[in-house]
Protein backbone atom coordinates (compact mmCIF):
# COMPACT_ATOMS: atom_id res chain seq x y z
CA UNK A 1 0.00 0.00 0.00
CA UNK A 2 1.30 3.46 -0.89
CA UNK A 3 2.02 5.84 1.97
CA UNK A 4 -0.04 9.00 2.40
CA UNK A 5 2.79 11.34 1.34
CA UNK A 6 3.22 9.47 -1.95
CA UNK A 7 -0.54 9.61 -2.60
CA UNK A 8 -0.59 13.32 -1.80
CA UNK A 9 2.21 14.07 -4.27
CA UNK A 10 0.60 11.90 -6.94
CA UNK A 11 -2.67 13.83 -6.64
CA UNK A 12 -0.81 17.14 -6.86
CA UNK A 13 0.94 16.05 -10.05
CA UNK A 14 -2.44 15.52 -11.71
CA UNK A 15 -1.45 12.24 -13.32
CA UNK A 16 0.64 14.03 -15.95
CA UNK A 17 3.44 12.39 -17.89
CA UNK A 18 6.69 12.36 -15.96
CA UNK A 19 9.69 14.22 -17.34
CA UNK A 20 11.81 11.40 -15.93
CA UNK A 21 10.54 8.96 -18.55
CA UNK A 22 13.16 9.88 -21.21
CA UNK A 23 15.89 9.48 -18.59
CA UNK A 24 14.57 6.05 -17.60
CA UNK A 25 14.39 5.01 -21.26
CA UNK A 26 17.92 6.19 -22.02
CA UNK A 27 19.37 4.46 -18.97
CA UNK A 28 17.56 1.20 -19.72
CA UNK A 29 19.07 1.22 -23.20
CA UNK A 30 22.64 1.69 -21.94
CA UNK A 31 24.99 -0.79 -20.28
CA UNK A 32 23.84 -1.86 -16.82
CA UNK A 33 26.27 -0.64 -14.12
CA UNK A 34 27.20 -2.90 -11.23
CA UNK A 35 25.94 -1.04 -8.17
CA UNK A 36 27.21 -1.56 -4.63
CA UNK A 37 24.28 -1.02 -2.27
CA UNK A 38 25.33 -0.37 1.32
CA UNK A 39 23.14 -1.94 4.02
CA UNK A 40 19.85 -2.56 2.12
CA UNK A 41 18.12 -3.80 5.25
CA UNK A 42 14.62 -2.43 4.87
CA UNK A 43 11.81 -3.17 2.44
CA UNK A 44 12.23 0.11 0.54
CA UNK A 45 15.93 -0.48 -0.18
CA UNK A 46 15.33 -4.05 -1.37
CA UNK A 47 12.34 -3.04 -3.50
CA UNK A 48 14.39 -0.28 -5.14
CA UNK A 49 17.28 -2.66 -5.87
CA UNK A 50 15.10 -5.39 -7.34
CA UNK A 51 12.84 -3.05 -9.32
CA UNK A 52 15.78 -1.08 -10.71
CA UNK A 53 17.41 -4.33 -11.77
CA UNK A 54 14.18 -5.47 -13.43
CA UNK A 55 14.06 -2.15 -15.30
CA UNK A 56 17.65 -2.79 -16.52
CA UNK A 57 18.93 0.31 -14.76
CA UNK A 58 21.44 -1.31 -12.38
CA UNK A 59 23.03 -4.66 -11.53
CA UNK A 60 22.80 -4.59 -7.71
CA UNK A 61 25.19 -6.09 -5.18
CA UNK A 62 23.59 -6.21 -1.73
CA UNK A 63 26.07 -5.58 1.10
CA UNK A 64 25.13 -5.95 4.75
CA UNK A 65 24.05 -8.47 7.41
CA UNK A 66 22.63 -11.31 5.30
CA UNK A 67 19.91 -12.24 7.79
CA UNK A 68 18.61 -8.67 7.81
CA UNK A 69 18.77 -8.46 4.00
CA UNK A 70 16.76 -11.68 3.72
CA UNK A 71 14.19 -10.39 6.20
CA UNK A 72 13.89 -7.13 4.29
CA UNK A 73 13.38 -9.02 1.04
CA UNK A 74 10.60 -11.04 2.64
CA UNK A 75 8.98 -7.86 3.95
CA UNK A 76 9.23 -6.28 0.50
CA UNK A 77 7.87 -9.37 -1.23
CA UNK A 78 10.87 -9.46 -3.57
CA UNK A 79 12.96 -12.40 -4.77
CA UNK A 80 16.70 -11.72 -4.31
CA UNK A 81 17.92 -15.26 -4.98
CA UNK A 82 19.66 -14.24 -8.23
CA UNK A 83 21.38 -11.18 -6.76
CA UNK A 84 24.93 -11.15 -5.45
CA UNK A 85 25.16 -10.60 -1.71
CA UNK A 86 28.14 -9.77 0.50
CA UNK A 87 27.97 -10.23 4.27
CA UNK A 88 28.91 -7.29 6.49
CA UNK A 89 28.15 -7.19 10.23
CA UNK A 90 26.71 -3.69 10.47
CA UNK A 91 26.04 -0.47 8.57
CA UNK A 92 29.51 1.05 8.97
CA UNK A 93 31.16 -2.12 7.71
CA UNK A 94 28.65 -2.33 4.87
CA UNK A 95 29.46 1.22 3.76
CA UNK A 96 33.18 0.49 3.83
CA UNK A 97 32.73 -2.74 1.88
CA UNK A 98 30.56 -1.02 -0.72
CA UNK A 99 33.17 1.70 -1.21
CA UNK A 100 35.89 -0.96 -1.47
CA UNK A 101 33.93 -2.71 -4.21
CA UNK A 102 33.89 0.54 -6.17
CA UNK A 103 37.59 1.20 -5.58
CA UNK A 104 38.44 -2.28 -6.86
CA UNK A 105 36.57 -1.59 -10.09
CA UNK A 106 33.98 -4.30 -9.47
CA UNK A 107 31.21 -1.69 -9.13
CA UNK A 108 30.66 1.56 -11.01
CA UNK A 109 27.89 2.99 -8.81
CA UNK A 110 27.40 3.36 -5.06
CA UNK A 111 23.95 3.43 -3.48
CA UNK A 112 22.76 4.16 0.06
CA UNK A 113 20.54 1.54 1.63
CA UNK A 114 18.86 1.86 5.02
CA UNK A 115 21.84 3.40 6.82
CA UNK A 116 22.31 7.09 7.63
CA UNK A 117 23.50 9.30 4.80
CA UNK A 118 26.54 10.45 6.78
CA UNK A 119 27.70 6.84 7.17
CA UNK A 120 27.96 6.19 3.45
CA UNK A 121 29.36 9.66 2.71
CA UNK A 122 31.94 9.28 5.49
CA UNK A 123 33.13 6.02 3.94
CA UNK A 124 33.29 7.63 0.50
CA UNK A 125 35.28 10.57 1.90
CA UNK A 126 37.87 8.46 3.71
CA UNK A 127 41.24 9.99 2.70
CA UNK A 128 42.94 6.63 2.20
CA UNK A 129 40.15 4.22 1.28
CA UNK A 130 37.39 6.43 -0.08
CA UNK A 131 36.30 7.81 -3.43
CA UNK A 132 37.70 11.33 -3.30
CA UNK A 133 38.64 13.24 -6.42
CA UNK A 134 39.87 16.81 -6.72
CA UNK A 135 36.25 17.95 -6.65
CA UNK A 136 33.98 18.66 -3.68
CA UNK A 137 31.13 16.16 -3.16
CA UNK A 138 27.72 17.74 -3.76
CA UNK A 139 24.11 16.67 -4.15
CA UNK A 140 21.78 17.61 -6.99
CA UNK A 141 18.01 17.26 -6.94
CA UNK A 142 16.28 16.87 -10.30
CA UNK A 143 12.83 18.38 -9.85
CA UNK A 144 9.92 17.73 -12.18
CA UNK A 145 7.61 20.62 -11.28
CA UNK A 146 4.25 20.75 -13.06
CA UNK A 147 4.22 24.54 -13.44
CA UNK A 148 7.78 24.73 -14.80
CA UNK A 149 8.35 23.83 -18.46
CA UNK A 150 11.44 21.63 -17.96
CA UNK A 151 13.43 19.71 -15.38
CA UNK A 152 14.91 21.94 -12.70
CA UNK A 153 18.18 21.04 -10.97
CA UNK A 154 18.66 22.27 -7.37
CA UNK A 155 22.01 22.13 -5.59
CA UNK A 156 23.14 21.63 -2.83
CA UNK A 157 20.34 20.55 -0.52
CA UNK A 158 21.83 17.47 1.16
CA UNK A 159 25.62 17.47 1.61
CA UNK A 160 27.28 20.89 2.06
CA UNK A 161 25.88 22.81 5.00
CA UNK A 162 27.49 26.23 4.52
CA UNK A 163 29.76 25.99 1.47
CA UNK A 164 32.57 28.44 0.89
CA UNK A 165 32.99 30.28 -2.40
CA UNK A 166 35.44 27.71 -3.78
CA UNK A 167 33.20 24.86 -2.62
CA UNK A 168 30.30 26.55 -4.42
CA UNK A 169 32.47 26.62 -7.53
CA UNK A 170 32.67 22.80 -7.36
CA UNK A 171 28.94 22.54 -6.59
CA UNK A 172 28.15 24.57 -9.72
CA UNK A 173 30.55 22.60 -11.92
CA UNK A 174 29.20 19.26 -10.68
CA UNK A 175 25.66 20.31 -11.56
CA UNK A 176 26.76 21.51 -15.00
CA UNK A 177 28.31 18.11 -15.66
CA UNK A 178 25.04 16.41 -14.78
CA UNK A 179 23.10 18.78 -17.03
CA UNK A 180 25.43 17.93 -19.91
CA UNK A 181 24.82 14.23 -19.28
CA UNK A 182 21.07 14.87 -19.50
CA UNK A 183 21.52 16.50 -22.91
CA UNK A 184 21.44 20.16 -21.88
CA UNK A 185 24.34 21.49 -23.94
CA UNK A 186 24.62 24.92 -22.31
CA UNK A 187 22.67 24.93 -19.04
CA UNK A 188 21.50 28.19 -17.54
CA UNK A 189 22.69 28.48 -13.95
CA UNK A 190 20.96 30.86 -11.54
CA UNK A 191 22.85 31.59 -8.33
CA UNK A 192 20.14 32.36 -5.80
CA UNK A 193 19.91 34.87 -2.99
CA UNK A 194 17.12 36.87 -1.38
CA UNK A 195 17.63 39.77 -3.80
CA UNK A 196 19.01 40.28 -7.29
CA UNK A 197 21.41 43.09 -6.49
CA UNK A 198 24.86 42.79 -4.92
CA UNK A 199 25.03 44.05 -1.36
CA UNK A 200 27.73 43.34 1.25
CA UNK A 201 25.02 42.99 3.87
CA UNK A 202 23.98 39.68 2.25
CA UNK A 203 27.09 37.56 1.73
CA UNK A 204 25.40 35.23 -0.75
CA UNK A 205 24.94 38.11 -3.21
CA UNK A 206 28.66 38.84 -3.18
CA UNK A 207 29.51 35.15 -3.68
CA UNK A 208 26.98 34.94 -6.51
CA UNK A 209 28.66 37.83 -8.28
CA UNK A 210 32.06 36.18 -7.75
CA UNK A 211 30.81 32.92 -9.26
CA UNK A 212 29.62 34.82 -12.33
CA UNK A 213 33.06 36.38 -12.75
CA UNK A 214 34.64 32.95 -12.29
CA UNK A 215 32.51 31.74 -15.18
CA UNK A 216 33.64 34.73 -17.27
CA UNK A 217 37.29 33.83 -16.58
CA UNK A 218 36.98 30.10 -17.28
CA UNK A 219 37.05 28.88 -13.69
CA UNK A 220 33.54 27.54 -14.28
CA UNK A 221 32.87 26.14 -17.74
CA UNK A 222 30.11 24.73 -19.89
CA UNK A 223 27.22 26.97 -18.84
CA UNK A 224 25.77 30.46 -18.65
CA UNK A 225 25.93 31.63 -15.04
CA UNK A 226 24.07 34.61 -13.59
CA UNK A 227 23.43 35.90 -10.12
CA UNK A 228 22.51 36.98 -7.66
CA UNK A 229 18.94 36.22 -8.64
CA UNK A 230 15.95 35.91 -6.35
CA UNK A 231 13.92 32.73 -6.80
CA UNK A 232 11.04 34.44 -8.58
CA UNK A 233 13.13 36.16 -11.23
CA UNK A 234 15.26 33.05 -11.71
CA UNK A 235 12.30 30.91 -12.82
CA UNK A 236 9.61 33.38 -13.91
CA UNK A 237 10.13 35.55 -17.05
CA UNK A 238 7.48 38.07 -16.01
CA UNK A 239 9.11 38.58 -12.61
CA UNK A 240 12.50 39.09 -14.27
CA UNK A 241 11.05 41.56 -16.76
CA UNK A 242 9.26 43.51 -14.03
CA UNK A 243 12.57 43.93 -12.20
CA UNK A 244 14.26 45.07 -15.42
CA UNK A 245 16.75 42.19 -15.38
CA UNK A 246 18.45 41.66 -18.72
CA UNK A 247 19.83 38.13 -18.64
CA UNK A 248 19.93 34.91 -20.65
CA UNK A 249 19.39 32.99 -17.42
CA UNK A 250 16.69 34.95 -15.58
CA UNK A 251 13.24 33.43 -16.00
CA UNK A 252 14.60 30.32 -17.73
CA UNK A 253 17.04 28.64 -15.33
CA UNK A 254 18.02 24.99 -15.66
CA UNK A 255 20.05 24.93 -12.45
CA UNK A 256 19.35 26.73 -9.17
CA UNK A 257 22.36 27.12 -6.87
CA UNK A 258 21.20 27.83 -3.32
CA UNK A 259 23.17 29.78 -0.68
CA UNK A 260 23.31 26.91 1.82
CA UNK A 261 21.86 23.51 2.69
CA UNK A 262 18.99 24.92 4.75
CA UNK A 263 17.71 27.03 1.87
CA UNK A 264 18.11 24.18 -0.61
CA UNK A 265 16.48 21.58 1.59
CA UNK A 266 13.48 23.78 2.30
CA UNK A 267 13.11 24.75 -1.37
CA UNK A 268 13.22 21.15 -2.59
CA UNK A 269 10.75 19.95 0.04
CA UNK A 270 8.37 22.85 -0.58
CA UNK A 271 8.32 22.02 -4.28
CA UNK A 272 7.76 18.35 -3.48
CA UNK A 273 5.09 18.58 -0.81
CA UNK A 274 3.29 21.80 -1.76
CA UNK A 275 3.69 21.86 -5.54
CA UNK A 276 3.59 18.10 -6.15
CA UNK A 277 7.05 18.01 -7.71
CA UNK A 278 8.75 14.71 -8.41
CA UNK A 279 12.33 14.69 -7.13
CA UNK A 280 15.26 12.43 -7.97
CA UNK A 281 18.74 12.97 -6.64
CA UNK A 282 22.39 11.99 -6.92
CA UNK A 283 25.70 12.88 -5.25
CA UNK A 284 28.46 14.01 -7.60
CA UNK A 285 32.15 14.80 -7.22
CA UNK A 286 33.19 11.28 -6.17
CA UNK A 287 34.87 8.70 -8.40
CA UNK A 288 31.40 7.37 -9.16
CA UNK A 289 27.90 8.79 -8.74
CA UNK A 290 26.29 8.03 -5.38
CA UNK A 291 22.54 7.39 -5.15
CA UNK A 292 20.86 8.62 -1.97
CA UNK A 293 17.36 7.25 -1.54
CA UNK A 294 14.80 8.05 1.12
CA UNK A 295 11.83 6.09 2.41
CA UNK A 296 9.71 9.20 1.79
CA UNK A 297 10.49 9.08 -1.95
CA UNK A 298 8.12 7.45 -4.41
CA UNK A 299 9.00 4.32 -6.37
CA UNK A 300 9.26 6.45 -9.51
CA UNK A 301 11.80 8.82 -8.00
CA UNK A 302 13.84 5.92 -6.60
CA UNK A 303 14.10 4.51 -10.12
CA UNK A 304 14.78 7.94 -11.62
CA UNK A 305 17.66 8.46 -9.18
CA UNK A 306 19.13 5.12 -10.27
CA UNK A 307 18.66 6.07 -13.93
CA UNK A 308 20.40 9.43 -13.55
CA UNK A 309 23.35 7.83 -11.79
CA UNK A 310 23.52 5.08 -14.42
CA UNK A 311 23.67 7.66 -17.22
CA UNK A 312 26.44 9.52 -15.40
CA UNK A 313 28.40 6.28 -15.01
CA UNK A 314 27.91 5.43 -18.68
CA UNK A 315 29.09 8.90 -19.73
CA UNK A 316 32.26 8.52 -17.63
CA UNK A 317 33.02 5.13 -19.19
CA UNK A 318 32.54 6.52 -22.69
CA UNK A 319 34.89 9.41 -21.94
CA UNK A 320 37.48 7.05 -20.49
CA UNK A 321 37.27 4.82 -23.57
CA UNK A 322 37.59 7.84 -25.85
CA UNK A 323 40.66 9.00 -23.95
CA UNK A 324 42.29 5.57 -24.38
CA UNK A 325 41.42 5.02 -28.03
CA UNK A 326 41.86 8.62 -29.14
CA UNK A 327 40.00 10.32 -32.01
Amino acid sequence: MRDSSSMRRSSLSGGRTSRFEPILSRAAGASTPVTAIAHPCDATSIATAVDAAAARLIDPVLIGPLAKIDAAAEAAGRDISTLRRIDAPHSVAAAAAAVALVRSGEATLLMKGSLHTDEVIRAALDPALGLRTGRRFSHVYLMDVALYPKLLLITDAAINIAPTLMEKRDIVQNAIGLAHCLGIATPKVAVLSAVETVTPRIASTVEAAALCKMADRGQITGARVDGPLAFDNAINPAAAEEKGIVSEVAGDADILVVPDLEAGNMLAKQLTFLAGARAAGVVLGARVPIVLTSRADTEETHLASCAVAALMAQTRLERADAAVTGP
